[in-house]
């Protein structure tokens, strides 16, 4: 696999239904060598950092086999960034990474955490008040990550997988439990033994916490 793009959040205004909203969900593409941090890319914007961003989730990466299906579904070409991704790469179909898979890019390491949720920020991007139910339905979420190993990359490197050893799930497996109501106690702790990031952790912990009172 390659890193076909690497993109950069700009601080924007979009409106969402009857307000106007600052986001960073456009990012442009750009063939410079760029720094990965622990908190992601350094110039980065991150608006709502109470669900975006963070040492579990930053990086977020989307798959070109992704958005060669949804350039299909949508009967137009999407370009690179257009889902607010910071990194483009080739052959990777997000729903078959497993959490805590690690890719391998230059020096960078970055450890698979948890599946994008879509929400009415990127709706209001894609121009369609009815996108985040269809992007539920086309089960390619992309990948966020922690950042294991610091470095620099640039767009034209090589990327690797290496494959978790431990008790995981796949992305479209949590992706799609997320979803259900009806999530049994043993669903929810498989998925909690996973790496998975903390605010999706909390979030399983609260849903077992309801089953767990039902008894």
């Amino acid at each position: 696999m390659k890193l076909l793009s690497v993109n950069i959040g700009q601080k924007r205004t979009q409106p969402k239904g009857d307000e106007i909203e600052t986001t960073g969900i456009y990012k442009l593409p750009t063939s410079e060598p760029v720094q990965i941090s622990s908190l992601g890319i350094q110039e980065d914007f991150i608006c709502d950092q109470k669900n975006h961003g963070g040492p579990d989730q930053a990086i977020y990466i989307y798959g070109q086999p992704d958005y060669d299906w949804w350039s299909k579904e949508l009967g137009h070409e999407l370009e690179a960034g257009t889902f607010g991704e910071n990194l483009t790469v080739s052959e990777l179909e997000s729903a078959q990474v497993n959490i805590g898979e690690r890719l391998h890019v230059c020096s960078v390491i970055l450890e698979v955490t948890a599946p994008r949720i879509p929400c009415s920020t990127l709706a209001a991007r894609m121009g369609d008040p009815k996108f985040v139910k269809q992007y539920r339905r086309a089960e390619r979420p992309g990948l966020y990550c922690r950042v294991i190993q610091e470095g620099t990359i640039q767009v034209g490197d090589e990327v690797k997988i290496e494959h978790f050893e431990g008790e995981t799930s796949s992305i479209a497996r949590l992706f799609n439990d997320y979803y259900d109501r009806g999530a049994t106690e043993e669903t929810l702790r498989r998925h909690l033994c996973a790496p998975i990031a903390i605010r999706l952790r909390k979030t399983l912990e609260e849903n077992l916490q309801k089953v767990l009172a039902q008894r």
